[in-house]
């Protein structure tokens, strides 16, 4: 500070012995309240050095240095102690002077403008900080030290984005309301709980430990490591109660919930395993290849992680720095962006900030999977016993965190005294109940002894609806927002069939109804390419539930003296029968349309998430007998995902085209016998596929797909029953069977449709009921059935119900019984009737021929 310099000559070691020379100087002149011309004389010798004397330095005497403005007489603590601030973005890269990591250019940035003592002139220069930087060194400063303690304080602070603003005033708030302004002193810890910042906005905590990323991480570590649940929860319950340094939580709850549950409270960043491997190995400058090739272990984020610590480009940061509110914010900033640039360019942001650890961590929540192997409940729980069921209800953890806080006792500890009500809130989704499979009416009246509702559901798009005066949101089964060309209709109807709802919440099911015949179309038909070919049909939402009517919840019921029976009396309804009071001068019966039937206890509640409704479905039934399958070769295989990475989880299915001799399901990288589409390529492909098992394959019924080359024929609802050693290849399901396996229509021979092209490519046969138990009527028994045969599908099901077999033409000679269409074509022992095989399927046993 008292020497002139030639910087065009000056050594960076002569720099340094500058740099230190002036901060003793510094310290000496704000130590004292006057100097002396002695004082300065004495500590010139030990400050002039001899590596000084070829620099073309020169020391000034005191009277120079007063004329110079480096200092004045009244230079004292108090004129040291106005220091000045200014904040802008980063024109290029500079360092932070207290973290001494860098400030990427287009970065916020704070500067402390203090005395320059290598240049002559204005005598000013600027120290960068990080924000965050900043602010952390005002918890140390002396009481008499300038801070920032308004917004009026920095520079340029009018330029900023809105954004920043906010950020910045959360970080003055936060220093202001802290001790700052007292002397260093001992702090003794307080043991109440009482300041545990429930409801925090976040960016006013963000200096907070308990809000540093590392601490989170280190939970996070804590709970996967945990193996029981109950563990788990209490895991996250002594962490809100104690805080990471036990003296109380200090950090922001609701944050700290919502990065726990990225998989519940979801955000979409337009982002998947593969571009996410692009786009770093371009921000790390590391080979694209290797690191696919380690992906195939599954987890997107070790090899990202990996990749990272080999960086040159782009090194990790030596100690994490980040808080979840940072976090939060960057994770915010990258769902904006649909193009790789700007991802790329967020991406390389977090990078930037990030240790290894920090990183392998951003990409999991990523992805919505921070692996520690707890769900909602576990972690919700943890906060409240009924902040899970409340969560459910509203959908909104925000609020479930904010009541949560107001129900606190005087302990901070939540949740305590009152319990948290579980209430549903208008135009925010709430998660649909569900139905579990049962195989069996007897099943049914085992679960519901007391008596149970039984009605149609109908083969649609689930949709949540709901109203508030005049402003309607109808919501999926997914909880996203519906298609508007699904629902457009409805807000001119819903008024008209509940008159005096103001404010409703509708469980339904939205499906295309011809109107012609007022029969439901199949499923799918909602698309609005595929609405388009039916020009005689319109959409139809079917109410079968109501959750919320005029401000009264209708989800639980009040106490047990107000459960329901099937008596119906004036006083003894709740809340079923109210439900289904309120919806039945608006609900609308269509005739002749089974599809399945959902039961509802007499006495439930309407649980969201719960599977405590019973559905009946033709597949569930007599163990699967009536569902559709086939025996199909396993050709691929593809790497799963999560728990399952690195392991083969999904399997391509295919069958043998006699016609083509390929197997279908070409491309330059797939064997020449398999054809494939290109989205359907798997990563592992048999050796040999006339070497390969046979699995069958069970589903709902059979389904149209153009992405299957298999005739465009695919199985809805797919699961392997059983692995078919006793077949090879040759008497697996092949192309031609498949064809003539074709796929049931739903309405069966009172089908409403009279196009050709659908007669042909459906099934159209009469509902069969099934028994308890179906016999096992033709065991041992393999079948061919002669081309002549009337009703050869209807006939092969009942075959194959009864514990039979039927093969194809080209395997007749291992059938034990050849079906022919009359007695009088019998010519062998091995040929059989049709109408005999009626006889025994009616009699339920074999009968005697002759």
């Amino acid at each position: 500070m008292l020497f002139i310099i030639n910087e065009n000559l000056l050594h960076r070691v002569i720099i340094t012995r500058l740099q230190a020379a002036a901060a003793v100087l510094q310290t000496y002149f704000k130590t004292r309240n006057n100097f002396l011309h002695q004082d300065l004389c004495a500590l010139a010798p030990t400050l002039y050095l001899p590596a000084l004397q070829n620099a073309h330095c020169r020391f000034y005497g005191v009277q120079e240095v007063v004329r110079t403005g480096y200092f004045s007489s009244a230079d004292t603590d108090d004129t040291m102690a106005e220091n000045k601030f200014s904040v802008d973005y980063a024109k290029r890269i500079a360092g932070c002077k207290k973290c001494k990591s860098k400030i990427d250019k287009g970065e916020l940035r704070l500067a402390k403008v203090v005395p320059n003592f290598f240049r002559d002139g204005d005598g000013e220069m600027k120290q960068y900080h990080h924000p965050k930087c900043m602010f952390e060194t005002f918890i140390r400063a002396r009481a008499g030290t300038k801070i920032i303690e308004e917004p009026d304080d920095l520079q340029g602070f009018t330029d900023l984005q809105q954004d920043d603003k906010n950020f910045l005033n959360n970080l003055i708030k936060a220093t202001i309301t802290s001790d700052v302004y007292d002397s260093p002193s001992k702090v003794v810890p307080s043991s109440s709980n009482q300041d545990i910042s429930w409801t925090s906005s976040g960016a006013s905590d963000v200096l907070e430990k308990d809000n540093s990323f590392r601490q989170y991480r280190r939970l996070c570590a804590d709970i996967a490591d945990e193996s029981s649940y109950t563990g788990k929860t209490k895991l996250i319950q002594t962490y809100l109660q104690k805080g990471s340094t036990g003296n109380g939580f200090k950090g922001d709850v609701y944050l700290l919930m919502k990065l726990l549950l990225p998989g519940v409270v979801k955000t979409v960043y337009n982002l998947n395993n593969k571009q996410l491997v692009k786009l770093f190995s371009q921000i790390f400058g590391t080979d694209l290849d290797e690191m696919i090739e380690d992906l195939e272990q599954g987890d997107v984020a070790e090899t990202i992680r990996q990749s990272f610590e080999k960086s040159q480009r782009c090194p990790p940061q030596k100690k994490s720095t980040l808080s979840l509110q940072e976090v939060d914010s960057l994770l915010n900033k990258l769902s904006e962006y649909t193009k790789e640039d700007d991802q790329q360019q967020q991406l390389s942001k977090m990078a930037k900030r990030s240790t290894a650890n920090d990183l392998k961590m951003l990409v999991r929540l990523i992805k919505h999977d921070i692996r520690i192997n707890a769900g909602a409940k576990h972690i919700l729980d943890a906060l409240d016993p009924n902040a899970y069921m409340a969560f459910k209800a509203s959908r909104n953890l925000r609020d479930v965190v904010s009541r949560v806080r107001e129900l606190s006792d005087h302990d901070g500890k939540p949740g305590m005294k009152k319990s948290l009500s579980i209430k549903a809130n208008l135009l925010t989704p709430i998660q649909p109940m569900l139905a579990e499979a049962c195989k069996s009416i007897d099943y049914a009246f085992k679960k519901c002894p007391n008596g149970m509702y039984a009605e149609i559901k109908y083969d649609g798009e689930r949709v949540q609806v709901h109203k508030k005066g005049s402003d309607f949101h109808f919501f999926s089964r997914s909880l996203k927002p519906v298609l508007d060309h699904k629902i457009r209709h409805f807000k001119d109807f819903i008024p008209k069939a509940f008159p005096h709802g103001n404010d409703l919440i509708l469980d339904s099911e939205v499906l295309l109804i011809d109107t012609e015949t007022s029969k439901p179309l199949p499923f799918g038909t909602l698309g609005v390419h595929k609405k388009q070919a039916f020009k005689d049909a319109q959409v139809g939402l079917f109410v079968f539930d109501c959750l919320h009517y005029n401000g009264e919840s209708l989800m639980t019921q009040l106490n047990k003296s107000f459960f329901c029976s099937l008596t119906y009396t004036a006083n003894n309804f709740r809340p079923i029968k109210e439900r289904r009071k309120i919806l039945r001068n608006s609900m609308t019966e269509i005739p002749n349309r089974i599809l399945f039937s959902e039961m509802k206890h007499i006495t439930s509640e309407y649980e969201p998430g719960k599977r405590h409704w019973l559905k009946v479905k033709k597949d569930y039934l007599a163990e699967g007998a009536m569902a559709d399958s086939a025996d199909l070769v396993v050709l691929g295989a593809y790497f799963g995902t999560g728990n399952k990475g690195g392991l083969m989880s999904i399997f391509l299915m295919g069958v043998y085209d006699p016609h083509t001799e390929k197997w279908c399901t070409d491309n330059s990288k797939v064997p020449s016998w398999l054809k494939v589409t290109k989205n359907l390529i798997p990563d592992f492909v048999v050796a040999d596929p006339k070497k390969s098992q046979v699995w069958e394959i069970t589903g709902a019924e059979f389904s149209k797909s153009e992405a299957h080359t298999a005739n465009g024929i695919s199985i809805r609802f797919p699961r392997c029953t059983r692995m078919r050693e006793d077949k090879s290849w040759k008497e697996a399901t092949d192309l031609t069977r498949l064809i003539e396996t074709k796929p049931v229509c739903k309405y069966g021979a009172s089908c409403y449709q009279k196009n050709p092209e659908h007669q042909a490519s459906y099934s159209h046969t009469s509902p069969v009921s099934a028994s308890k138990h179906l016999p096992d009527v033709f065991t041992g028994m393999t079948f061919y059935i002669s081309a002549d045969v009337k009703d050869q599908e209807k006939l092969k099901r009942f075959i194959i119900a009864f514990d039979g077999d039927v093969v194809a033409h080209f395997d007749e000679d291992s059938a034990t019984h050849r079906v022919v269409k009359d007695q009088s074509e019998c010519t062998s022992s091995k040929q059989v009737p049709v109408q005999w095989v009626w006889k025994c399927i009616k009699k339920k046993t074999l009968v005697p021929f002759k």
